[in-house]
């Protein structure tokens, strides 16, 4: 598992500055492509609830039955997952939903005339912190798949990556409102997805001493738990205020397919 730990954190790193690509659409493109944010965005839901499902939690089952025998093996893997999803709920309703990063916005949104106020600076920065706080959990979850199997990590990672892009126009936008710099506002978008590799580290930091095949399949379980939490919750919604209904559940069974595609070519 040792070998998989750089290649689990750079994917970690990738997945959370891919807030600063949304950022850069917000200031060098004239118009928001809504379908191809639609469709990307179910497609990494389908990837995720996918993968959560048929393989990590799965894993985490296999893990929890061998140690602990299979109806308690079951039980541990059941109360794991929704675990998780308690966890990413209760950080979800910890930040208040003016803050909220998840708030649909677009590129055409950067056109509107900025008002220079104290009180905008400080929400543009609480907007910040709010993606920084969403995206902890998440670095976590990556880093846990890039341990358990590199196959089901990159997309994983590429899901989350496509997922922080609408969050990096969605900060980049008040902080702009808030500041009528432009710079500042893709600096601190694109730092606040460094809250996921921040996550990744202390994640593996905290549990690396106490990390046994007991821990490994809890782990695993929450991560199930979190991924879903995050396409039922966040993911398919946005999907669907870019675009039409239709354009998100087309993606998200695209994204399904492929995910089991991927999974068949390495069996």
């Amino acid at each position: 598992m040792d070998n998989n730990v750089l290649f689990a954190f750079g994917l970690t790193l990738f997945a959370g500055l891919s807030t600063g690509i949304g950022s850069a659409l917000a200031f060098f493109t004239k118009r928001t492509n809504k379908v191809f944010l639609s469709v990307s965005l179910g497609f990494s839901a389908g990837v995720m609830i996918y993968v959560s499902f048929v393989e990590i939690f799965s894993e985490a089952k296999r893990i929890l039955i061998e140690v602990h025998g299979e109806k308690l093996g079951y039980w541990y893997t059941a109360l794991a997952f929704f675990g998780g999803i308690l966890i990413i709920a209760i950080i979800d309703r910890l930040v208040p939903s003016f803050e909220n990063p998840h708030e649909v916005r677009t590129i055409e949104d950067i056109n509107e005339p900025v008002t220079e106020d104290k009180k905008l600076m400080r929400m543009g920065l609480f907007s910040a912190l709010a993606i920084a706080i969403h995206n902890f959990p998440e670095g976590i979850a990556t880093f846990s798949a890039g341990l358990i199997d590199p196959t089901i990590a990159i997309p994983i990672a590429v899901a989350i990556a496509i997922h922080n892009i609408p969050e990096g126009i969605a900060v980049s936008v008040p902080i702009y409102y808030a500041t009528g710099d432009r710079k500042k506002a893709f600096l601190l978008s694109f730092l606040s997805g460094l809250a996921e590799p921040v996550g990744a580290l202390v994640g593996y930091v905290i549990l690396k001493p106490f990390l046994n095949e007991t821990v490994l399949g809890i782990l695993f379980a929450s991560v199930a738990g979190i991924m879903v939490f995050i396409s039922l919750d966040e993911l398919l919604p946005t999907a669907k205020e870019y675009g039409k209904h239709h354009s998100a559940i087309y993606g998200l069974i695209a994204g399904m397919a492929v995910m089991a595609l991927s999974l068949l070519l390495f069996v």
